[in-house]
């Protein structure tokens, strides 16, 4: 299944962050802690470049810690870029947030020169919660469904500290199959792009090589491991939470919505669905199938002329 999710709303996000980089000092990219590279949105890189950034893998407290330091590693490791972790809710982010942001950008301060950044993320990342958690009040629209925020806004985190929040966007075309999934499973695509069932799937046979022991302890199912097909482990999580159909036929929709659920409120543990080394994997293998689908198009083309 090839997920891909892009409302017309976006098309207007994207024009929008355009425009709004050419007077910006440094862009704040919000990430999921549990998917760092599959929730950064290829059309910020495309179209912000040279522009000092701040990645914030939101979401820590859900995300596995080991992990969380090796993508902090990761984005440090880029050009004019770095990174810290935050867990959306906590008053203390704005401090941090705007330390580092000033320690980027030394030279704009005061009411003159105030900073101005721009802060940009996926669908449900926590953007808009890490927003109200650092003003201490609501000021940016929140909800469990992607796509809440669809207009700009400037927000003064301090006399001389501007913040632009935009709408959340995604890749236009998402080329990575596992960041596809992975998104899903956060619950930054819409529900009508998207098979659930096959979503949980692909979720249960990551977990099953990656934290084996949370999904075991999670639905108290001991007699199964990796080596146990998808479609057993779900349907043994349907039997331990009641969801069946008359005849004892396994609900496999409902038990699918709770795995996701599961996963989504930090309920199977603290996971982070992955590393910088599988990322590199993953995308040097879509950029390659990518490039030969445009080759073999180019020649379609040319032999139809």
């Amino acid at each position: 299944m090839s997920i891909q999710w892009f409302p017309g709303h976006m098309n207007k996000a994207k024009k929008a962050i355009s425009e709004r980089a050419k007077n910006i000092d440094i862009l704040i990219e919000v990430l999921d802690a549990r998917l760092p590279a599959s929730s950064i949105s290829p059309l910020l890189a495309k179209n912000i470049r040279n522009i000092p950034c701040l990645k914030i893998l939101n979401k820590a407290d859900l995300a596995d810690d080991k992990r969380t330091l090796q993508w902090i590693e990761y984005f440090k490791q880029q050009n004019i870029t770095d990174a810290i972790a935050t867990v959306s809710h906590e008053k203390s982010n704005c401090a941090k947030i705007i330390k580092v942001c000033r320690n980027m950008i030394p030279h704009r301060k005061g009411l003159e020169k105030p900073l101005r950044a721009m802060i940009c993320g996926v669908p449900n990342v926590g953007k808009s919660t890490l927003i109200n958690g650092m003003l201490g009040k609501k000021s940016a629209k929140t909800g469990n469904e992607p796509g809440i925020t669809k207009a700009e806004q400037r927000l003064i985190l301090s006399d001389d500290f501007w913040l632009y929040d935009t709408p959340g966007m995604l890749w236009q075309k998402i080329i990575v199959p596992e960041s596809g999934y992975n998104l899903a499973i956060a619950g930054s695509v819409g529900r009508n792009a998207l098979d659930e069932e096959e979503v949980a799937l692909y979720l249960i046979s990551y977990l099953k090589i990656n934290y084996l022991e949370l999904l075991q302890k999670r639905y108290s199912i001991d007699n199964l491991n990796e080596n146990n097909h998808d479609d057993e482990w779900l349907n043994s999580i349907a039997i331990r939470r009641g969801a069946l159909l008359s005849g004892r036929r396994y609900d496999t929709q409902k038990a699918a919505e709770i795995v996701l659920q599961d996963f989504r409120s930090g309920a199977i543990g603290r996971i982070t669905l992955e590393v910088p080394d599988e990322w590199i994997k993953w995308y040097k293998i879509a950029k390659e199938i990518e490039i030969q689908k445009q080759q073999q198009k180019a020649m379609q083309k040319t032999n139809y002329n």
